[in-house]
């Protein structure tokens, strides 16, 4: 076993002491892997775990800088690398089984490695690192030098694994991509390049993506511009451009989960969604394979996705969480799925052993078993491991020989503390936390989350078991603590309770009672001396008051089971005075304290400052809380939260903390005299610690590396040693009787559940049923099924006994209270009888006015919380009611109203507008004053044009006419026609002179000023329109008014001609005037409103003093009731009472008409009289009335008609500015999509112009890099053919070097020189040999190696004495042996330089693929960008307009209308007129000239006379111009004779020539370039054609021996015939030769006489130059 020593944390050993790991135990936590054959290894916190298969035997390596990293094996070295994980971590390596350490590699890497991985030939060794670098780095760990890395990749990496046929190719995948990385050597240089693998969607369908940074030329749209990828539109230019996604195109993809290598270097890869995938490894393709489905049945397992797999000669193994391990048998595209073995849990990890006969199958807990192949296969658990970390540990009683561990899930397991090997496990199947072995007998005592103590007996240490159950409390335990006799078991819970047991069986754990203590206890210590009686016992635990411990001590008799009942209350529990508990507080707070073994002192660990302090505890008792001071600091070189323990003898001060550090220090000094790291601090320190009683086995626990490590002494002896063992056995000497005793006990009680062990629990214990109500003495009734508390049973116990006591009490107590509640209600029966002076409030009556208080209080507080929930509710609506307003209401200058008819269904609204802001306003003054600008300059350029060309004196009358003609051109521009502004704005009197022509907006500033000018127009013509809305709303009031005045009269009319009718009122609705939509009135409100007592009393007294004030002053008006008496109130008749007025009968009408005197006839005939006038009156008047009603409504009706009419019209005109409106904003709409494409075209282009300027860097380096190939390749090559020049020369100066021995010795030494021993190849067996599936794997170094030192070892045998010649000189022999050997080791660096060369051969071929390749890229790039500015140029000019076209302009058949008018143009109609115009002239003109050429025809006879004549006079001229014919005159005289300009002519000649030679000169540039490319491509040939030369070279030497045995064939079987047929064959060639010579001599001379006879005929027709 080999330790690492911690040199820097160890710096002294005063006594010589020191401690040293005897063994570790713990479990994997990640993958576990083969050395060899027969050993595996893991990681585990600071240790490498090796187990031996066959042996079971552990070896333990320790990392000297804490915990372990990462690990990997290489197997055909068998050395183990790993790394540590401290800041700047390094990689060890070490060898097998020696653990000594080989090497140590340094890199670059600040936190920490996540994966290593050893290639499987070679000494290569690949690291990835995550945070901060995501580095991939290639080492050759032998010579500890770094090949090659690459940082930042675009994934975190889960797994990484060599190609084992291939060192140079590496596969990393992870949770969402599979990287291949490529491995390439040149020499002593390697390159890193990587390539992610294009993966599947989820539902495993093949992805086919385009590429984003060029775009495809058969996308076109002709009507919104060229299409842009989506990069250019999302406006990105760097390189996330390259791979840019809209977030609804992106597939979510498969999920790897594990991948592994085939031997046709192929990948398959498992996925998350159940896919199995194959990879080939060069092109990268992924091939989804398909499963063959089968009948499934019971026993079958259903693997969903795999875990971890490994791959096998038939297909894979592969496993999951579901226990099972399945055989994937793969044939072609397809796989076929079996179950192998049950594994029982779920795997995490499958590995072969290095000859393929073991299986090592890893779950998810940590165990570990082994399948072994073969005609029995055979299926064993190598490790079991345990279900969790370990929580709690401590010694079986004596403590040398047995310990156990508990771990969170409560699997209690008992341990062989000579190797650690388990003996035993139970499981409580109960979450438990702390535990600790009895010291008076063999006996455990276990404390649970549920709060109970489950105590088991190790009597019998492989087969343990639960004794007895005591069920404390709810609250979790989280201290189980015996006293160093045994004698009690303290039992603290998270509520700060302290239970104290019997701690020997034999009193079946008698619970005697509880103490309280302050919440969150950090450590309970006792000290109970042999010598003494009594169990000091104290308390650690958090002060209310921050920044402060407390401490609680109490004391324990020995005879506390005799006397238990006098100790403890009805309750359980403890009498302080009885117990003697003093409560003390620290200054500063404390994470440990134990108290010496004289109880006059404790000892304390600082929390946050690294100190041990001394504190005396003060002789004198006190009462309250007393603040004790530190006497003694020392300073501790460990760090964080630490605890302290002392030794069984209390000599010994033992701290743990959390840097894994152990110390132990002299009590009395509190110097370190021994320490020793078992753990570190990137496991969070250690745990627990526990030592035996002899002090000679020391248990250490991990917090979070679940590493339980056993430390021994080493060099321990003298004083220290002997007094401890003193105490041991004086410790186990005053205890063995007994120990003896309660092992006899525990040894008769048999094993049984829970159930059967309520026996042991009668004296203490006992679930009864109660049933006794408070109100009706008697309780309520506890449920048998459910377990109880021991101390829930003690408090009912104690209200049972209570009740019992004081239940006469109670009784007397319930009849008084019902007699006084009676007298209460007779007293209120009577309060309500008395007058209202003498009642008492109801109130008053309570005779509990506290709780009355109490229970109003509580009523204001609800109610004042339901009071501010509602408040906060309506707060949150008002404020989102004011947002609401303020951005649609009062934000709006214009507010939206509407305006409806008064007859017909028109509604007509207006624009709501906003207030423009000074900075719209301050931007559209600077475009109108640029405008003006423009036209100014451009007014006066023509200015100064027209002057220069005009004359002074006309000057003014052309300027004044110009300035006509430019307000006649301002005035016309004013007044374009609709379709060529495409919007119908001038139609609202709205000025658009100052536009831009849509046939000139070609830069971004134009068309960003257009845009500001046509949302000025929008706001004109709403505002506009907004002005006439205004009007017709203020002409509507004034209807309403006028007619709501009329309507009075109406009513008035319809009132005394009393009819039916209704008279009809016009409002104005919500929608006209919206403002009133904010107000919220009473009669809208449903919900009666809350009226307070003192608001409906003053309400009240409002209304009684108003009658009051009526009736005083309707009492006192005398006048007032005679008028109505006498006259109705009015003291004159009006005309409108016509209509009511009743001429009264007189009296005697009620008698008969005969009784009637004449007086009274006279009178009833002027009553008939007066009836008669007033009907006619009353006629009349109806008449008037109903002539003025019909009046009044036909003048409403024709009032309300107009206006309707009216709206009518200005309804047109909303539809009509609408459409003005929208015309504009389409037009804006345009321009600003014009204004995107132009920003995606420039974005394109920029996105473009970088990826160029990458590729043109990438060119640099690929062109450098192939450069330097070339130059290392030659330097190489110069070597390579140095060292075979050197070997040619070895083998030439051979005989030179031995030409002093005879000849024949010489023929016999170079026979032996030329002669090489025989390597017999390793021949691997046969059943190994079909279990390997990767066979022998090429390229390995050791191999290489090792066939070298076979062949030196063969060449020792060939040196050998005995294979000399007879008659050699041994002097001679030995020189030829020399050179032998050295000839053969020349040949082997040739053939290691041959093999080099061809590596740098295909290296430099690659990097010349790599630059041809981003040349390509190159070429395309600027393809692309020729493409986009040729696209750009065209949009630039292409501009899209906007124009009106009347209805019926334009017909189309079907509505098909047609969006491409390629060979289309847009002109101006002016331009056909003028043509039309020209065409007119031309033909006037041509009309013309037709009658002129009549008048012509008129003078050909005169013209035909002297035709006649001229050619008498030619004939003259003719004879003379052959006279001078005859004279010699050359060419150049003739023309200079013949010409009349021959200047000019000598002139255009020379232009002419001169652009000859400029076309020349062309043709022959490109004449030159073409050679150049035709040379360069010649040149890659001729390179091609030299290395198919050599190759032919390499074959012509086999050639030419097959040539020579032909040729010694042929020479055998006839020479003579063969030499005879060539001469013939030559001969007939040479006659055949001389014939053609002479016919091709007689043609030659026919060829030259048919020439001289064209030449004389060429003469003949000579042109003579003859003047005319």
């Amino acid at each position: 076993m080999a330790q690492g020593r911690e040199q820097d944390e160890t710096p002294y050993q005063p006594s010589g002491a020191s401690l040293s790991v005897r063994w570790v135990e713990g479990f994997p936590k990640q993958d576990v892997h083969f050395v060899n054959n027969t050993t595996i290894c893991y990681p585990c916190g600071n240790y490498v775990i090796f187990i031996n298969i066959e042996t079971k035997k552990k070896t333990v390596l320790q990392c000297v800088n804490g915990i372990v990293g990462v690990l990997a094996t290489n197997i055909p070295y068998e050395v183990v690398a790993f790394s540590d994980r401290k800041l700047k971590p390094i990689i060890n390596i070490y060898n097998f089984p020696g653990l000594t350490r080989r090497t140590k590699l340094k890199g670059n890497v600040l936190l920490d490695y996540t994966l290593l991985a050893f290639s499987y030939c070679g000494t290569y060794l690949a690291s990835y690192s995550s945070l901060p670098e995501y580095e991939l780095t290639l080492w050759n760990w032998e010579s500890n030098v770094i090949l090659c890395k690459k940082s930042q990749f675009s994934m975190d990496v889960s797994y990484m694994t060599f190609n084992p046929m291939n060192w140079r190719q590496l596969c990393l995948s992870s949770l969402n991509a599979v990287m291949v990385c490529t491995i390439e050597r040149s020499n002593q240089e390697h390159y890193l390049k990587s390539k992610l693998v294009k993966l599947p969607a989820e539902d495993g369908t093949l992805l086919d993506e385009t590429d984003t940074i060029f775009s495809h030329s058969s996308l076109k749209d002709p009507i919104y511009g060229p299409v842009l990828p989506l990069s250019a539109m999302a406006g990105l230019v760097g390189k996330e451009a390259e791979t840019f996604r809209p977030k609804d195109d992106l597939c979510p993809l498969l999920h790897p989960t594990m991948h592994c290598w085939t031997p046709t270097s192929d990948l398959y890869v498992g996925s998350e969604e159940g896919y199995l995938l194959m990879i080939n490894g060069d092109s990268l393709k992924v091939t989804v394979l398909n499963k063959t489905e089968e009948a499934p049945t019971l026993d079958r397992g259903n693997l969903i996705s795999p875990v971890t797999m490994v791959y096998q000669k038939e297909g894979l193994f592969a496993s999951g969480i579901d226990g099972f391990v399945y055989s994937f048998v793969i044939k072609d595209s397809s796989y076929k799925v079996d179950n192998f073995v049950n594994v029982g849990e779920p795997v995490e990890h499958m590995m072969f052993s290095p000859n393929y006969k073991k299986l090592l199958i890893q779950t998810e807990k940590g165990s570990i078993f082994i399948y072994t192949f073969g005609e029995e296969p055979t299926f064993e658990k190598v490790l079991d491991a345990c279900d969790g970390n370990f929580k709690a540990i401590d010694f079986i009683t004596p403590g040398n020989k047995y310990f156990m561990t508990l771990t969170g899930s409560g699997e209690v397991c008992v341990w062989w503390l000579e190797d650690g090997s388990c003996v035993s496990r139970i499981y409580l199947n109960t979450p438990a936390m702390v535990l600790a072995c009895s010291p008076s007998s063999l006996s455990a005592a276990v404390g649970t989350m549920a709060g109970s103590v489950q105590f088991l007996s190790v009597s019998d240490a492989k087969s343990p078991w639960v004794v007895h159950k005591a069920f404390l409390s709810e609250s979790p335990l989280q201290h189980v603590v015996y006293d160093q006799r045994g004698m009690f078991l303290l039992a603290g819970t998270s509520e700060g309770k302290i239970f104290v047991i019997n701690a020997n069986p034999s009193s079946s754990f008698e619970i005697f009672g509880f103490t309280e203590v302050g919440k969150s206890i950090l450590q309970i210590s006792t000290v109970c001396l042999l010598e003494t009686d009594v169990v000091e016992v104290m308390v650690l635990s958090m002060s209310p008051e921050a920044g402060r411990n407390r401490l609680e001590m109490f004391t324990l008799p020995k005879i506390l089971p005799e006397v238990s009942g006098t100790f403890v209350d009805e309750r359980g529990r403890l009498r302080n005075e009885f117990i003697h508990k003093y409560v003390y507080e620290t200054e500063h707070t404390l994470s440990s304290a134990v108290l010496d073994f004289q109880s006059q002192r404790l000892y304390g660990f600082c929390n946050q400052v690294p100190y041990i302090c001394s504190y005396p505890l003060p002789e004198k008792e006190h009462s309250g809380i007393c603040i004790i001071k530190p006497t003694q600091k020392v300073q501790t070189r460990q760090y964080g939260p630490g605890m302290m323990y002392l030794s069984p003898h209390g000599l010994w001060l033992i701290t743990i903390a959390k840097d894994g550090i152990l110390c132990i220090r002299d009590i009395c000094t509190l110097e370190t005299f021994a320490r020793c790291r078992s753990h570190s601090h990137q496991g969070q320190g250690i745990q627990s610690m526990k030592i035996s009683v002899d002090g000679q086995n020391i248990l250490v626990n991990g917090r979070n590396d679940g590493t339980l490590v056993c430390l021994r002494w080493k060099h321990f002896g003298g004083t220290q040693a002997s007094g401890i063992l003193e105490y041991c056995q004086h410790f186990y000497t005053s205890l063995s009787d007994t120990m003896d005793k309660e092992n006899v006990y525990l040894s008769k009680i048999q094993r049984g559940s829970l159930d059967s062990d309520s026996e042991f629990e009668e004296t203490t214990s006992q679930v009864r049923r109660m049933s006794i109500d408070l109100s009706q003495d008697e309780l309520a009734t506890v449920d048998d099924m459910k377990e109880m508390p021991w101390i829930q049973e003690k408090n009912q116990e104690a209200i049972k006994n209570e009740v019992k006591l004081f239940s006469k009490t109670r009784k007397e107590i319930k009849k008084g209270i019902k007699a006084l509640v009676k007298t209460v209600l007779i007293m209120m029966e009577e309060n309500d009888t008395l007058p209202k002076m003498a009642k008492l409030e109801q109130q008053e009556f309570g005779l509990d006015l506290e709780e009355l208080e109490k229970l109003h209080d509580e009523s204001e507080e609800e109610v004042a919380k339901i009071r501010k929930d509602v408040e906060m509710d309506n707060l949150a609506k008002r404020y989102l009611t004011d947002l609401i307003k303020e951005e649609c209401w009062n934000s709006m200058a214009v507010k939206g109203r509407a305006l409806k008819c008064f007859h017909i269904p028109y509604v007509v609204e207006n624009f709501p507008m906003k207030e423009r802001t000074a900075e719209e306003l301050k931007e559209l003054e600077s475009v109108l004053q640029q405008k003006r600008i423009e036209a100014e300059c451009l007014k006066l350029r023509k200015e100064i044009v027209e002057v220069q060309s005009a004359v002074t004196l006309v000057k003014k009358h052309h300027e004044e006419e110009d300035e006509e003609e430019e307000e006649n051109i301002a005035i016309k521009d004013t007044n374009l026609p609709n379709y060529l502004l495409g919007s119908l704005s001038t139609d609202f009197g709205v000025d658009t002179s100052l536009l831009s022509s849509q046939l000139e907006l070609h830069s971004r500033e134009e068309k960003i000023n257009q845009i500001i000018l046509l949302k000025d127009i929008i706001y004109k013509v709403k505002t506009v329109f907004n002005n006439e809305f205004d009007a017709a709303y203020k002409q509507k009031e004034f209807e309403i008014a006028r007619v709501l005045e009329r309507n009075e009269r109406i009513e008035e009319i319809i009132l005394d001609l009393e009819l039916e009718e209704n008279v009809w009122q016009p409002i104005f609705e919500d929608c006209e005037k919206p403002e009133r939509t904010l107000v919220v009135e009473n009669k809208e409100i449903k919900a009666s409103k809350h009226v307070n007592l003192w608001q409906k009393a003053k309400a009240e007294l409002i209304v009684t003093r108003e009658m009051e004030r009526w009736l005083s002053s309707h009492s006192t008006d005398m006048r007032r009731r005679a008028l109505m008496d006498m006259m109705g109130g009015v003291l004159e008749v009006k005309k409108e009472d016509i209509l009511r007025m009743v001429i009264p009968q007189p009296a005697f009408m009620a008698k008969s008409d005969a009784l009637w005197s004449e007086e009274e006839r006279k009178q009833f005939r002027e009553y008939e009289k007066k009836v008669k006038e007033l009907n006619e009156e009353r006629d009349k008047y109806r008449k008037s009335l109903e002539a003025e009603l019909k009046k009044l409504q036909n003048s409403i009706q024709e009032s309300t008609q107009n206006f309707d009419e009216y709206l009518k019209r200005l309804f047109d005109r909303r539809v009509k500015a609408e459409m003005v409106v929208n015309q504009e904003e389409l037009k804006i709409s345009n321009l600003v999509f014009s204004l995107l494409l132009d920003e995606e075209l420039n974005t394109r282009e920029i996105c473009l112009n970088n990826y160029l300027a990458r590729k043109q860097e990438e060119k640099v380096q690929t062109s450098e890099a192939i450069r330097n190939s070339r130059e290392n390749l030659d330097v190489y090559r110069e070597h390579y053919d140095n060292l075979l020049a050197e070997d040619k020369v070895l083998d030439r100066s051979f005989k030179k070097e031995f030409s002093e021995i005879p000849s024949q010795q010489v023929d016999i030494l170079y026979k032996l020189f030329k002669r090489r021993p025989r390597i017999q190849k390793h021949k691997t067996h046969s059943d190994s040999a079909s279990l390997v599936p990767f066979g022998e794997r090429p390229g390995s170094g050791k191999l290489n190696s090792d066939a070298f030192a076979q062949l030196m070892k063969a060449m020792d045998e060939l040196d050998n004495i005995h294979n000399m010649p007879e008659g050699l000189d041994p002097l001679v022999w030995d020189h030829f042996c020399m050179t032998r050997r050295t000839k053969v080791e020349n040949e082997q660096k040739v053939k290691q330089k041959a093999a080099g060369l061809m590596e740098m051969l295909a290296f430099l071929r690659k990097r010349i693929e790599d630059d041809e390749k981003v040349q390509q890229d190159i070429e395309k790039v600027f393809h692309e960008l020729n493409l986009l500015q040729e696209e750009k140029v065209g949009f630039q000019l292409n501009l899209t307009i906007q124009i009106l076209l009347k209805q019926g302009q334009v017909e189309l058949e079907n509505f098909q209308l047609l969006l491409e008018y390629a060979d289309a143009i847009l002109i101006n109609k002016n331009i056909i007129e003028d043509l039309n115009a020209v065409i007119k002239t031309q033909g006037q003109k041509k009309v013309t000239s037709m009658m002129e050429s009549k008048e012509v025809h008129k003078g050909i006879y005169q013209i035909e006379w002297e035709h006649k004549k001229m050619e008498m006079e030619m004939e003259d001229l003719n004879q003379k111009a052959w006279d001078i014919q005859m004279l010699f005159f050359s060419r150049d005289r003739q023309k200079f004779l013949n010409e009349p300009n021959y200047e000019n002519l000598i002139a255009v000649q020379i232009v002419i020539m001169e652009q000859t030679i400029a076309v020349l000169e062309k043709t022959h540039k490109k004449n030159v370039e073409n050679c150049k490319k035709l040379l360069k491509k010649l040149g890659k040939t001729s390179n091609q054609k030299d290395v198919a030369n050599y190759t032919l070279s390499c074959n012509l030497r086999e050639e030419l021996v097959a040539v020579s045995e032909r040729r010694d064939i042929c020479n055998a079987l006839g020479s003579k015939l063969t030499c005879e047929k060539i001469a013939k064959e030559r001969y007939e060639n040479m006659m055949q030769q001389q014939k053609l010579t002479n016919i091709s001599k007689q043609q030659a001379e026919q060829i030259s006489i048919l020439q001289a006879e064209v030449e004389r005929l060429r003469m003949k027709t000579f042109p003579a130059l003859v003047q005319m």
